[in-house]
């Protein structure tokens, strides 16, 4: 399977291929999954966030099931406080053919009236946006780049 290239810095991929998928070792849950265009983006941008920008490996949850309109969601990755019970920055990953478009910021809206989160962040590998929920005007704040760990840890107090 051959997976696009991505604006986003290389990392060392373990792949394994049998007869019917190539599979990918997510470190992050510790476990084998299937290689898609989404999960490609996923763990080049994970890796990127924790690897170069200094996001904290500890405070990060993937794939993990929430309930919206009691029905079952997995929001693509998370984000937490110190302690760990607070989201504080949601992170939505698509296939690189996947436009980012209104319906993405919308699908991201609404697994956001679960976690309440201020900042998330979707990217499809060749776009990312990085974006402040300003629910006092009722709507987003985007940044030019994604911010490293301390410059991300400066806004949370700030905003």
């Amino acid at each position: 399977m051959h997976m696009p290239t991505l604006n986003l810095p290389r990392f060392n991929a373990r792949l394994r291929t049998s007869a019917d998928q190539t599979e990918i070792f997510d470190e992050f849950r510790k476990k084998q999954v299937r290689l898609t265009p989404e999960e490609w983006v996923r763990q080049h941008l994970l890796h990127y966030l924790i690897g170069e920008l200094g996001y904290p490996k500890a405070r990060l949850a993937v794939e993990k099931s929430i309930s919206l309109n009691k029905m079952t969601r997995r929001y693509d990755a998370v984000i937490f406080d110190e302690s760990g019970h607070n989201p504080i920055l949601l992170i939505e990953c698509k296939a690189p053919e996947i436009a980012i478009n209104q319906q993405v910021f919308d699908q991201t809206a609404r697994y956001n009236q679960v976690l309440d989160v201020q900042f998330f962040l979707i990217s499809n590998g060749l776009n990312h946006y990085f974006a402040f929920v300003d629910k006092t005007a009722g709507r987003y704040r985007h940044f030019e780049e994604i911010p490293n760990w301390a410059m991300f840890t400066k806004l949370l107090t700030t905003v």
